[in-house]
């Protein structure tokens, strides 16, 4: 029997595969389970993580019962000055929006490396530093279903059983697609609620081949230029302070703008900005770096799908929200 079916109907028509931006990566169905995978393997006493951070990367600690401790961030995004690792510890950190590579090599000199996890969740394109793992999380870069990347050199982590559920997981993108938005984040909900499961699997086969049929350097070029028109546009009322020279491949366009600038007032505008994070509020005090940024951060697109006109319209809408 052949292994390669010969007729019958056509599948979903993509380009040509392209090669793999990490060839080396370890493939899973999300990033918190490839941190799971390395939580597993590599064992560790204890992680600090920061306060300024997702629930869903607590989610491996908890399932595993790993012992974590945040840690502070000041105002440039740095670690908090205080913050000293034992020989087993191992510190968590996030390349906010993709914009923070400086406080990353700051990171690498300070601590030891063998130590350190990124979380490129927020940084696609920044490539992995000498540490002791990278994740990824493609899908909030591209279209597609599921997918974490994990790059270490910590043995035993590649999941043998593979993920099944893409399928389920497509519905959102093909109503956005074909539709609009608001049809399909229901579906996209559920999309992400069905990730919550953090048991490593491999990533699925059809965001294995979705996935290679991106153009990453157009990608990357287009996100670039987007931000930059963005800051030209917004720089005077942004209370962050970017630093352009290590910008590349960003996740979105950080503002913090002088005064608070409504989620809601945005979306009926259909300006969709996500919130970074809901769940921070919980664990900190109003006066907290980390719970202004929660409360009030805008994360503008700027992401390969918006031309400048689109853009005209998020910066005339945030200047007149202020």
């Amino acid at each position: 029997m052949l292994d390669k079916a010969i007729g019958g109907y056509f599948e979903l028509e993509l380009p040509a595969a392209r090669p793999s931006l990490y060839p080396d990566a370890f493939r899973f169905q999300s990033a918190r389970a490839a941190f799971c995978a390395l939580l597993r393997a590599g064992r560790p006493r204890r992680v600090w993580v920061p306060r300024y951070i997702c629930d869903a990367m607590l989610a491996p600690l908890k399932a595993l019962g790993v012992a974590f401790e945040f840690y502070a961030l000041e105002e440039d995004f740095s670690v908090a000055a205080e913050l000293q690792l034992r020989a087993d510890d191992w510190l968590l950190y996030v390349n906010y929006f993709g914009v923070c590579t400086l406080q990353q090599q700051r990171l690498l000199q300070r601590f030891n490396p063998a130590q350190v996890v990124f979380d490129h969740a927020q940084a696609f394109f920044a490539p992995p530093l000498d540490c002791l793992a990278t994740i990824y999380s493609p899908r909030k870069f591209f279209g597609v279903p599921d997918g974490g990347l994990l790059v270490t050199r910590v043995p035993g982590v590649e999941p043998t059983e593979v993920d099944e559920q893409a399928l389920q997981r497509a519905t959102h993108l093909l109503k956005r697609l074909a539709a609009t938005p608001e049809s399909g984040y229901a579906d996209y909900q559920n999309a992400e609620r069905s990730l919550e499961d953090v048991e490593p699997k491999r990533m699925s086969v059809l965001t294995e081949r979705l996935f290679t049929s991106i153009d990453y350097s157009a990608v990357k070029e287009k996100r670039n230029e987007n931000f930059r028109f963005l800051h030209q546009a917004l720089a005077g009322v942004n209370a962050l302070t970017l630093d352009l020279d290590v910008v590349d491949g960003p996740l979105c366009y950080p503002m913090l703008p002088i005064t608070s600038v409504s989620h809601g007032s945005l979306a009926k505008q259909r300006i969709f900005v996500a919130r970074y994070w809901p769940d921070v509020l919980a664990r900190t005090n109003p006066g907290d770096r980390e719970h202004l940024l929660s409360e009030r951060l805008l994360a503008l697109s700027c992401d390969q799908r918006y031309e400048q006109s689109d853009l005209l319209n998020v910066i005339s809408a945030v200047k007149g929200g202020i």
